[in-house]
């Protein structure tokens, strides 16, 4: 099997977040500076594609290629025009139970629509709400969306992907503190879009876990972790839909965030980094499975 060959695309001054392939090029967010950049394979460069994102950190397309984004600062997600990204953005969620979200953090949309997102909190602030949750947000006939609670046992749920048949989500479940619970977890999603029990694929015990997934077309799931103070080490997992490890491959940078594939046949995997870097990977011996836009060959 061929290594993998890591290229530096973009360095910014803080985390990056939210890599997302558009069709001819990458949409990533700089969180802190609340601006959404995109990267021009063509071209090499990267220009500012969306400002005052709401310090905006997981966003995912849907198969018709709309855009969604959790807008953490602004404790709501969103669906943003892509044609028109400056736009003011349609709500999806800003509030469960009359209360203000805490921080929406990563996002994975079904067949049928319905928006899974995730809402930790790693701020220093306090709660908006007593838990940490997933939820649902689902379109009603009236134009309005629903959201529902679907996790009652997460501690600060991160990343979250669906599996190819739709159903499973996986959640990785990524508190701090070197005691608490650092696991990907597996739920059953039942016909109405709520989940059933959980079941744990990996504890990463006392190391830094799971922040971002991304989905390869044989099902693998590929998972951004791990840092350089404690554990194994940056790097990117590839673990079966079972849990088990396949391999790992070591992160030219330290905590890496997220991934995606993306490229005219979705054969190159994209990595961002919480010092800023943003890399591109080519070698992985694998391609994307995206709602949007489909694989090219």
């Amino acid at each position: 099997m061929s290594e993998w060959k890591w290229t530096l695309i973009a360095n910014h001054d803080t985390l990056t977040e939210g890599p997302v392939w558009d069709g001819s090029g990458l949409l990533y967010n700089e969180c802190a500076a609340h601006t959404t950049f995109r990267w021009d394979p063509k071209t090499n460069e990267n220009t500012v594609w969306r400002e005052n994102t709401g310090a905006a950190n997981g966003q995912t397309f849907d198969r018709q290629g709309q855009l969604f984004v959790c807008e953490s600062d602004a404790h709501r997600v969103t669906k943003v025009d892509p044609k028109n990204p400056n736009a003011d953005p349609t709500i999806i969620s800003d509030a469960f139970g009359g209360e203000t979200l805490n921080w929406p953090n990563d996002i994975a949309v079904d067949q049928q629509g319905r928006v899974y997102f995730t809402d930790p909190n790693y701020s220093q602030n306090p709660n908006n709400l007593e838990h940490e949750s997933v939820y649902m947000a689902e379109h009603t006939f009236g134009g309005n969306w629903n959201t529902t609670r679907v996790t009652f046992d997460t501690h600060k749920p991160n990343g979250v992907l669906l599996s190819i048949d739709q159903k499973t989500l996986f959640v990785a479940d990524t508190p701090n503190g070197p005691n608490k619970p650092k696991r990907l977890l597996a739920y059953p999603v039942n016909d109405d879009g709520t989940l059933g029990d959980h079941q744990v694929l990996h504890d990463f015990g006392r190391g830094r876990s799971i922040d971002g997934m991304t989905l390869t077309s044989s099902g693998a799931i590929l998972a951004s972790a791990g840092s350089a103070s404690l554990g194994p080490g940056p790097m990117i997992y590839e673990f079966e839909p079972s849990g088990r490890v396949v391999r790992t491959h070591p992160a030219p940078a330290d905590n890496p965030t997220n991934c995606t594939y993306g490229g005219p046949s979705l054969g190159t995997l994209f990595v961002t980094f919480a010092g800023g870097e943003v890399y591109q990977v080519d070698g992985t011996n694998h391609t994307g499975q995206l709602a949007y836009p489909q694989r090219r060959f």
